[in-house]
């Protein structure tokens, strides 16, 4: 594992280097139609800036896998933008998976797991369903920017993650040239943008964000807790354990 690990980094890096100062454009088809042809899917939030990059994926190829995660605690406005940016761009094969029923009945039966573990809620809700998804992937495209947060600040444009890669085309991006491409291309807003919701998760952990403050900001409010878990390393979380 250890070995294999290893490797991985080193092909990160590798990547990162050979793409260095290329447009996000061509990272995404050089890493659909190359690197990882067949064996690599972009996982969507359909959240807030997520119709820039599944536009980009759509017109590389309609027919990549896209994995969206319904936690069961997202906003309705989230699951109706999904369904219309499904139909404005032609998408083909998303694949909104759910977290297990088995999982539900035993470690969140009542449904308010978020209220006293925010970490575990995640675990259950996102992480372990989004590991169950990309079985089988060898990388997967993400949305993430520099901008974001401090805790994104420093990512590179390939990036580790156990057995497969993440590809992060995005990470130079400003927050005035999404909105740029988004009005170029014609794509419609997230909905609760427009009322300050401008990093969207689960209804429970999502809040408005303020003036000055960072994107996420708004993300489990009042917490340390900045990530839901997903991109801290999917190998190894998967499991829920017995505590939960």
């Amino acid at each position: 594992m250890a070995a294999d690990t290893a490797e991985r980094r080193a092909e990160a890096e590798r990547l990162s280097a050979q793409h260095a100062g290329a447009s996000a454009e061509m990272v995404l088809t050089a890493a659909i139609a190359d690197h990882f042809a067949g064996r690599i899917a972009l996982v969507s939030s359909f959240g807030a800036d997520s119709a820039v990059l599944l536009h980009m994926v759509a017109t590389i190829d309609r027919h990549l896998p896209v994995v969206f995660i319904d936690t069961g605690k997202l906003f309705g406005e989230t699951l109706r933008y999904r369904d219309a940016l499904i139909e404005r761009l032609g998408l083909t094969d998303v694949r909104s998976l759910s977290p297990l029923a088995a999982d539900l009945a035993r470690h969140d039966a009542d449904g308010v797991l978020w209220y006293s573990d925010t970490e575990a809620c995640c675990a259950l809700r996102k992480v372990r369903p989004l590991a169950l998804a990309l079985d089988g992937f060898a990388a997967w495209i993400t949305g993430r920017k520099h901008f974001q947060a401090d805790t994104r600040a420093a990512l590179p444009l390939f990036e580790a993650d156990g057995a497969r890669l993440k590809v992060n085309p995005l990470i130079g991006w400003t927050r005035v040239r999404l909105d740029q491409y988004r009005l170029d291309h014609d794509l419609p807003a997230h909905p609760l943008v427009a009322d300050g919701y401008l990093s969207i998760g689960c209804m429970p952990c999502t809040d408005r964000v303020q003036p000055g403050e960072d994107e996420r900001a708004g993300r489990w409010r009042g917490q340390s807790k900045t990530e839901c878990g997903i991109h801290l390393g999917l190998t190894g979380r998967d499991n829920l354990g017995s505590g939960n």
